[in-house]
């Protein structure tokens, strides 16, 4: 693990090299989501970037945004710092451009899961992209959206989820507040990048479980570039993380997808 010092913050950063054979293929850059970090990418099945690396040949960078993991924190994240209704756009045409170029990539293949998965939206339709993978990611706010994240906040104040995550956070109440008090602000309700999604020039590979509690399958149904292809896979049996209740057939999607991209 690196830090990797940008302008604004240092990031927590894991590189995963590639194959002999895949060395000339654009990397995969991995976009957590909401609550996440580099740490929560671990599953049953290990480290799921990792995986991911060994199935398509790419080299891999996966970092924790600022506030998660073990990236720099935020000051006064619920007062003078607290996050605007923006945040995933000033990620994706901010700080990933940033953080790119200071590794050296130019045009990266990226996969996000939820807030990820927007923010890889969001860069691609900016900025020359080889190929976008995107799991559960949000276009727009809907109600059910909005009523996870206000379960999540009962759980994280009275049940046991400032425990769990925890152990993926140095701060975990700047990761947790950063993401619920963006997203239920009165500001927020007006989210919705489906217009900037038409400016997407690379295949998209968008894939939603059918289960899951963040989002209707709206979320990549109303993704619609004007000029790059997309591919949309709803999935059975599977909630807000595909790549962790459903990991072989995400897998067998994500390796085929970039084998044709």
């Amino acid at each position: 693990m690196d830090l990797i010092q940008l302008k604004q913050c240092a990031l927590e950063v894991v590189r995963i090299p590639a194959t002999q054979a895949g060395a000339h293929l654009a990397p995969l850059v991995f976009l957590h989501e909401g609550l996440g970090s580099v740490a929560m990418w671990q599953s049953r099945q290990g480290f799921w970037p990792q995986t991911v690396c060994q199935a398509t040949g790419r080299a891999g960078v996966v970092y924790s945004r600022q506030g998660y993991g073990q990236s720099q924190a935020i000051v006064d994240v619920r007062g003078a710092n607290r996050l605007s209704a923006d945040y995933m756009h000033r990620q994706a045409w901010d700080v990933l451009p940033e953080l790119l170029q200071a590794l050296g990539i130019e045009k990266p293949a990226l996969v996000g899961h939820s807030d990820g998965g927007t923010i890889a939206l969001l860069y691609a339709a900016r900025h020359p992209t080889s190929a976008c993978v995107v799991m559960a990611p949000h276009v727009m706010v809907e109600d059910v959206s909005i009523t996870a994240i206000q379960a999540a906040r009962e759980a994280f104040v009275q049940g046991e989820l400032r425990q769990r995550l925890s152990r993926f956070h140095a701060d975990v109440d700047c990761a947790f507040w950063q993401w619920c008090d963006a997203w239920l602000s009165d500001g927020f309700r007006s989210f919705d990048i489906r217009v900037l999604c038409q400016d997407i020039a690379c295949p998209v590979l968008a894939l939603q479980g059918e289960q899951d509690a963040y989002g209707t399958l709206r979320q990549i149904e109303d993704i619609r570039p004007a000029r790059g292809r997309i591919e949309r896979h709803p999935i059975a049996n599977c909630g807000h993380a595909p790549h962790r209740d459903q990991p072989e057939l995400v897998l067998e999607n994500i390796t085929r997808f970039l084998a044709i991209k």
